[in-house]
């Protein structure tokens, strides 16, 4: 019998994540020079990281001989301060990925569910079938979270449900209003977990911080790999309780946050002027493409992140062709739209370059 008939059923069945396809594979499977390929399929910063933050991580290289600070102390006041709860309701993760994974070690198990959005993150299926858990989809009107049908959805063994807002890959919000009914109603056998990514892309952003000042069951996740630039760095953090907080703690891994990424982290949340300039760049990026999409009559879902999706007619196909002339972006067939593909929004050069080949591709 192969070793995998030994193995727990659910970790087998699982389908491994696929991360945007890198410049340098595509360099060596293509014969392309990196240097003239972009990378639109990840959400990534086009700007870079924050040079504040680099600065920062090359002072910290001199101690890479010494373990990180566990607790993350630094790190965490300043996250506190700055969104106005306890140094308790902070903590760290390697990128915001690892706190669905304490969430999901904390409070699933077989027989447990977990409910999001159809078009959702596909890491919230992926963790919920690791954990053998129920995976429990509610179709998204509009591609738009349908928060009184996840409220319907819920069972007494559901335990977590997932709100991406803005969320990926569709780019929709769901406002204040819809959060509130949704909060009022929700059991208290369920936490409410907002992934708030693309939050610092918002102009007005919905407050559900409050309910973790309130002592709901509550946790808001939030990246520095967007917005900041420090994808590489793989830190993220959640705003919670101080109980959830303490489950989360007892889960996570010793030193889950390296000392480089909490420099880097710290640093880049006092440079306001490089989030500004991202954040600028991003709104007109957004503009050029959906003007562009919206003059050749393709359909498009109006986004309040750093990218767009765009119905395209065969994703796949269209994803292949601009690989071929070194223009990386993301198919979505394993989020059951094969005709759409997701762009993320580069520099000007970028975008332009892109649409430019998306044209000749689409319009073959």
């Amino acid at each position: 019998m192969s070793i995998t008939g030994y193995g727990n059923q659910w970790v087998c069945d699982l389908v491994p994540y696929e991360p945007g396809k890198p410049i340098e594979e595509t360099a060596r499977e293509l014969g392309l020079n990196p240097e003239e390929i972009i990378k639109l399929a990840s959400n990534e910063n086009p700007l870079g990281p924050s040079p504040k933050a680099q600065e920062a991580m090359i002072k910290e290289i001199a101690k890479a001989h010494l373990y990180p600070d566990g607790g993350g102390y630094r790190l965490r006041s300043a996250l506190a301060e700055k969104h106005g709860v306890e140094f308790e309701n902070i903590v760290l993760g390697n990128g915001s990925n690892e706190i669905i994974e304490l969430l999901c070690h904390s409070f699933l198990k077989p027989g447990a569910s977990l409910i999001a959005a159809e078009h959702a993150f596909v890491v919230y299926k992926l963790m919920a079938t690791l954990f053998g858990a129920d995976y429990i989809e509610v179709p998204d009107p509009g591609f738009v979270h349908d928060l009184d049908a996840m409220l319907e959805a819920i069972t007494p063994e559901t335990r977590l449900v997932f709100i991406a807002n803005p969320n990926n890959p569709t780019g929709t919000l769901v406002g204040q209003e819809e959060i509130d009914r949704f909060m009022a109603a929700l059991p208290e056998h369920v936490i409410a977990v907002f992934d708030e990514a693309y939050h610092e892309f918002l102009k007005d952003a919905p407050d559900v911080i409050r309910y973790v000042k309130e002592g709901r069951n509550v946790c808001i996740m939030r990246t520095f790999s967007k917005a900041q630039g420090l994808s590489a760095l793989r830190i993220g953090y959640g705003i919670t309780t101080g109980e959830l907080a303490g489950m989360l703690n007892r889960s996570r891994q010793p030193f889950n946050a390296n000392a480089i990424a909490q420099a880097g982290a710290l640093a880049a949340i006092q440079d306001e002027e490089h989030i500004s300039a991202t954040v600028k760049n991003n709104a007109e990026g957004l503009v050029f493409f959906e003007s562009a999409f919206a003059e050749r009559g393709w359909e498009f879902v109006p986004s309040h992140a750093n990218f767009v999706l765009v119905k395209v007619g065969d994703g796949d196909r269209v994803f292949s062709e601009l690989l071929k002339k070194g223009i990386i972006i993301r198919a979505m067939r394993g989020y059951k739209l094969p005709e759409w593909v997701r762009i993320s929004i580069g520099t000007p050069e970028q975008n332009e370059r892109c649409l430019e080949e998306l044209d000749q591709v689409v319009g073959d």
